[in-house]
């Protein structure tokens, strides 16, 4: 008999209603599970092709009663190739090197991480985090979980990605970068550098968290296609949306 991670002493819970981050007038519910165990992995990869995404040990996914608008995406790492737009924003990074690490904290990645958090959410709960919150964020994994460090010669760390590997493809659970370096687009050339990191190990995806069409911080998904979204019926194409003349 096949062995499945979900039937081993899984519980799901959901959580009390609470003001939804991204639209304005709306409550988010999640249904949420702890990875735990020998099976933590497995629980996490059958997890993650359904439309979870992970933060420390637990697994989680939108359960709102009446907005179905927030959805896990990926893309699809053999068929991505760059616009013009990735190119140039390629080219501008030229000089950096991101190089994989241990998923351990450390007082350079907490002061990147601060600064980044005071300059784009600084009114966000993550904003409040201290060192012993930041190492929770990054250590407190039941999976195979590795960070990319991305450094210029001359200006040292500019930017971090944590990242979990799963049966398929990489996760990017969370990056920050230097906000001084706002303009060189670090954020697009993480996920630019993940796909191609992808590519180079085999693995079919690069999953980039949730998207909502109606949230104007998470159109630049669109941008990496083929761009799949989930639904009931599975993982189904996502297109960029028009824009209205």
């Amino acid at each position: 008999m096949k062995h499945n991670p979900i039937n081993t002493a899984s519980f799901f819970f959901t959580t009390t209603p609470l003001p939804c981050p991204y639209l304005p007038d709306r409550e988010e519910r999640r249904v949420v599970t702890e990875l735990v165990g020998r099976d933590a992995a497995s629980l996490h990869d059958t997890l993650s092709l359904a439309g979870y995404r992970r933060s420390h040990n637990i697994a989680y996914a939108p359960a709102c009663p009446d907005c179905d608008a927030c959805k896990a995406v990926r893309v699809v790492a053999g068929g991505f190739k760059r616009t013009q737009s990735h190119r140039r924003v390629w080219k501008l990074n030229a000089g950096l090197k991101g190089v994989e690490a241990v998923a351990q904290a450390t007082e350079e990645h907490y002061a990147l991480f601060a600064a980044y958090q005071s300059a784009r959410h600084g009114e966000g709960e993550m904003a409040k985090m201290d060192y012993l919150d930041y190492l929770a964020l990054i250590e407190d994994t039941p999976v195979d979980t590795f960070l990319v460090e991305f450094r210029d010669p001359v200006l040292g760390l500019v930017a971090v990605c944590l990242v979990d590997r799963i049966r398929n493809g990489l996760s990017a659970v969370y990056s920050f970068f230097d906000p001084a370096c706002a303009k060189r687009s670090l954020g697009t050339f993480m996920i630019l550098w993940l796909l191609r990191r992808a590519k180079e190990l085999g693995l079919d995806h690069v999953y980039l968290g949730f998207f909502i069409e109606d949230c104007p911080k998470m159109c630049y998904k669109t941008g990496f296609q083929p761009l799949q979204g989930i639904t009931p019926q599975g993982w189904r194409r996502v297109t960029k949306k028009k824009q209205q003349t």
